[in-house]
């Protein structure tokens, strides 16, 4: 609620002919009471003679209830018509008005008055330290004629116009300076002063200078920026750039990073040194185009000599700050300027430096220096604390990609030494094979292929996948394609192959050095073609089914039952069996190359299908079109495929004879093979072969089951088989002197390349090869 002012008329004979209602409300008397008496009668005290003449004093008065009330008076002489004084026109002002003057006067924040029109009205003391001038130069002039270009003037006046215009107040915070003397941050609030009659006269201001709050929030907003903004990749250089492109220009004019050389490689990190350091440019930017403030071009290596502050920053820790004049600060940029003349310009208007050491793990890692030329302010110690977090948290963004990378680079050598490098020749099929490691950052993962080579011309094709990325998994594929090896030598079927290998992952994944296999788990595809036969033989752990591709028709995927992963434990494996013609093409993958996270697998599946019934020139080419077609451009897991043309071994290579069991029929399929060698052109082979075949079928006659069947096959080696229906397999021992037998598998042994032994759905099958000459 307003106050009424307080007035009295005073005639020339000091008597009271005026008494306004604001009068009342102060002293508590009315109008009635005091007209017509004397002045004097109000005081509480005795008032000096002349009071009035000195126009303004404070006096006491008497108020009606008793008490007294002090009141700073202000007195107005009134003339007669001759010009002779008729008396005086007395103003009080009320109890607090000098207070609040005051108050508004010595305010430390920054309080002015504006007119409707922008013009100063009033201005406190703060407002007059802001601006840079009196009062007195305000008065009456439009803000903009102050203020100038400096700082956020349109916006400032945009503001002021808003209240004189709106009748509603305004808060809002600016990061410019309503004053040409300083950059500041300022909370501003302006709110409408109205008179007594609700009509708007005035626009009142308060501003107050909030630039430490508002530099600690964008430092803590910079912190947070770097939490989410770098290292957002494995990669070193780009987490150094990202650091970079934080740094400026919220920073800094000119930010570097530079690293010691063994970061980028594989070496363990060494000593810093007392004398000079030697870094390598990694990222650098700059407010002006063309980075003039760089000395050093990205991928160049730089000396800091001890001295300098990035030198002494890598060797102290800290962060070191340098201003202009500073002896190691201006050495420092001489030597800068001597080394990029044409960024010279540029850095004769640096005044402040900060390097900061780029340390993890208590590791250093290399150093980081941010320059201001056209930042006004230089560099302080809260600067410094801020650039040592920045940089730390940068840095171990550097170090995780630098342990990624080496990680990376152990695990994809690992890989690449425990995969076939080159696959073994053999006539049963033709092999191409493709390994593509995948981009993502889980690491090289644990797919393998393999081809084995099997007695009889046969040959194992593999495929695995252990679930998982890194060298954990690497090493857990190599576990798993070694004992696939071992287990394919004994020359199992491949669904006891698979059971045998998920009873080994079981015995891995209870033993504590081995839990990484139960963690990560593993599949497999197991399959033996036969290319006297022509059959294919598969079993899966877990794995998909390969695709078929007959001569003349489309492509399909073999039906079958795939069992558990491997190390599930307890549920069978079923194999697969199926006739091929010669010239059939197979396609064994792991299931990096159909499935992804963002990827539809049956539509995988289906360009799968359409690829591999495309046209190709060769084996080679197809595998190189599946791959273009099927998989997107940063593949998320690794991918195995191997494709294999199958061949057939027809009747001018094999010969087979059914053997009856009488050991007196021995000589005629010595007779029978001997010829079949001259007709092959072998007959230097001749007398090991009757030997072999004796043997073998002499064995199998006295010691075996009927049917027994003799079989030469003329492949890359002369092999020889001998099969019956017993399930007993042969040992060779060493005879005694005076034993009547036990000779003959020593001796087939010693006069062959290779001998063995394998269980058939019938029974067994005893074979030696021989190398052809």
């Amino acid at each position: 609620m307003e106050r009424l002012a307080a007035a009295a008329i005073i005639d020339a004979q000091g008597r009271v002919t005026g008494w306004s209602e604001g009068a009342r409300l102060l002293t508590g008397h009315a109008a009635h009471e005091v007209v017509g008496r004397p002045a004097g009668d109000l005081l509480a005290g005795y008032v000096p003679a002349g009071a009035l003449a000195a126009r303004t004093g404070t006096v006491v008065l008497r108020h009606r209830d008793g008490h007294p009330v002090e009141l700073t008076l202000t007195a107005c002489p009134v003339l007669g018509a001759d010009g002779a004084p008729a008396g005086h026109v007395v103003t009080a002002e009320p109890p607090g008005t000098r207070v609040a003057a005051q108050a508004f006067e010595q305010a430390s924040m920054s309080m002015s008055v504006f007119d409707l029109r922008q013009h100063y009205l009033r201005s406190n003391s703060a407002a007059c330290r802001t601006m840079g001038v009196p009062e007195e130069s305000l008065l009456g002039r439009f803000v903009l004629e102050t203020m100038g270009d400096a700082g956020d003037s349109q916006g400032f006046v945009s503001h002021l116009r808003q209240v004189a215009e709106t009748g509603r107040p305004v808060r809002y915070e600016s990061t410019e300076a309503p004053a040409p003397n300083g950059a500041h941050a300022w909370s501003i609030e302006m709110w409408p002063l109205h008179d007594g009659s609700g009509e708007l006269t005035a626009v009142a201001l308060a501003a107050f200078d909030s630039s430490e709050q508002y530099w600690a929030r964008r430092r803590l907003a910079l912190l947070n920026e770097a939490a989410t903004g770098i290292g957002t990749t494995l990669d070193v250089v780009r987490t150094a750039e990202e650091l970079v492109e934080l740094l400026v220009p919220q920073y800094a004019d000119f930010a570097s990073v530079d690293l010691l050389d063994w970061v980028l490689g594989d070496d363990e990190p060494p000593m810093i040194s007392d004398g000079g350091v030697v870094l390598r440019r990694v990222a650098h930017g700059s407010t002006r185009a063309g980075n003039p403030g760089a000395a050093v071009n990205l991928g160049e290596t730089e000396v800091y000599l001890p001295l300098s502050p990035p030198a002494r920053a890598l060797r102290e820790g800290r962060a070191v700050l340098g201003q202009a004049g500073e002896p190691t600060f201006d050495d420092w940029l001489a030597e800068r300027n001597a080394r990029s003349p044409e960024g010279r310009q540029f850095r004769e208007h640096v005044h402040s430096m900060i390097a900061v050491p780029l340390r993890a793990r208590g590791t250093t890692l290399g150093v980081a220096v941010c320059v201001r030329a056209a930042h006004p302010d230089s560099y302080a110690p809260d600067d410094a604390v801020l650039a040592e977090e920045l940089a730390s948290r940068a840095a171990v963004c550097v170090d995780n990609a630098r342990r990624f990378a080496r990680e990376r680079s152990t695990a994809h050598a690992l890989q690449h030494s425990l995969l076939p490098r080159g696959l073994p020749r053999q006539a049963a099929v033709d092999v191409a094979h493709r390994y593509l490691p995948c981009g993502s950052l889980a690491g090289i993962g644990g797919d393998w292929f393999d081809v084995i080579p099997l007695s009889g011309s046969r040959v194992a094709l593999v495929v695995g996948d252990v679930v998982g990325h890194g060298i954990r998994s690497s090493a857990t594929m190599g576990r798993l394609r070694t004992a696939v090896r071992t287990l394919a030598d004994v020359d199992l079927p491949p669904d006891e192959l698979l059971t045998h290998l998920d009873d080994l992952v079981t015995h891995l994944a209870s033993d504590d050095s081995g839990g990484e296999v139960a963690e990560l788990g593993a599949t497999c595809l197991y399959a033996v073609y036969d290319p006297v036969s022509r059959r294919l033989c598969m079993a899966a752990a877990g794995h998909p089914a390969p695709a078929l591709v007959l001569p003349g028709d489309a492509p399909e995927f073999v039906p079958m039952t795939a069992g558990p992963p491997l190390g599930v434990g307890g549920l069978p494996f079923e194999a697969t069996e199926i006739q091929l013609p010669e010239g059939s093409v197979v396609a064994l993958y792991t299931d990096g190359l159909v499935q992804g996270r963002d990827r539809d697998a049956d539509r995988a599946t289906d360009e799968l299908r359409r690829a591999l019934g495309a046209p190709a020139d060769s084996l080679e080419a197809l595998s190189d079109n599946v791959l273009k077609a099927v998989l997107p451009e940063q593949p998320t897991d690794d991918v195995a495929l191997l494709l294999v043309r199958t061949r057939a071994l027809g009747g001018d290579r094999v010969a087979t004879w059914e053997v009856p069991p009488d050991p007196a029929q021995v000589a005629a399929f010595r007779q029978a093979a001997t010829e079949r060698l001259a007709a092959w052109g072998l007959e230097e082979m001749a007398f090991v072969t009757e030997l072999v075949v004796s043997e073998l079928v002499t064995n199998a006659i006295r010691y075996g089951e009927p049917p027994v069947q003799l079989r030469l096959i003329r492949d890359r080696a002369l092999i020889c088989e001998v099969s019956d229906a017993s399930s007993t397999s042969p040992h060779m021992r060493r005879a005694q002197a005076y034993d009547e037998g036990g000779r003959g598998l020593l001796l087939v042994a010693q006069l062959t390349q290779r001998w063995g032994s394998r269980q058939t759905g019938g029974g067994k099958t005893i074979w030696a090869e021989q190398p052809l000459p």
